[in-house]
């Protein structure tokens, strides 16, 4: 259940909260919340990894790469995503993949509104993610996430529903400038 105080309600039927079918007509509405949601997680990721890293992930800033990854998704595979309405208000929406080679859903994309964080709108989006998945015949489910100071409300929030942590160690070597 979402908190109530200090701002949008809860994701329940007593404030006309759902969780639905994507939509195109929504298209511009869930391109400017994947960019508003990310805005506080980019400084500190930029801060936490290589410069060398950072700057070719995303050339032309990550609002960009942010946009056209998140445009890929919802044009790309529409079926799989949800969106989580407030009054009928843009408030989060998930993409669920299905890998029955392992017998694995998984939450590929996530994104809650910065108005809506901390309201349980991440945690219902996930349930029906979840859902989605059993429904499937999947065993299991994974969400990835970084590891750095910007994705630790994320991780958090992974680990209260009962994701557990694969480690995995991801490198990069510059190979410019004679390194």
């Amino acid at each position: 259940m979402i908190a109530a105080a200090g701002g949008p309600g809860p994701l329940d039927d007593s404030n006309r909260g759902s969780i639905t079918p994507y939509s195109a007509d929504r298209r511009a509405e869930v391109l400017d919340l994947s960019v508003r949601a990310w805005a506080p997680v980019f400084p500190k990721t930029r801060a936490a990894v290589p410069g060398f890293v950072y700057d070719a992930f995303y050339p032309e800033g990550w609002e960009a790469r942010q946009l056209s990854d998140m445009a890929a998704v919802i044009d790309g595979e529409p079926e799989n995503v949800d969106l989580a309405l407030v009054d009928d208000a843009l408030a989060g929406w998930v993409c669920t993949r299905l890998h029955p080679e392992d017998r694995m859903g998984e939450v590929s994309v996530l994104a809650v509104d910065p108005q809506y964080q901390r309201r349980g709108v991440g945690n219902a989006l996930m349930q029906h993610s979840f859902e989605r998945i059993k429904a499937a015949g999947m065993s299991m489910v994974m969400v990835e996430t970084g590891d750095d100071p910007g994705h630790a409300p994320a991780r958090a929030a992974y680990e209260a529903v009962g994701f557990e942590r694969w480690p995995v160690a991801r490198y990069f070597k510059n190979l410019k400038d004679g390194a």
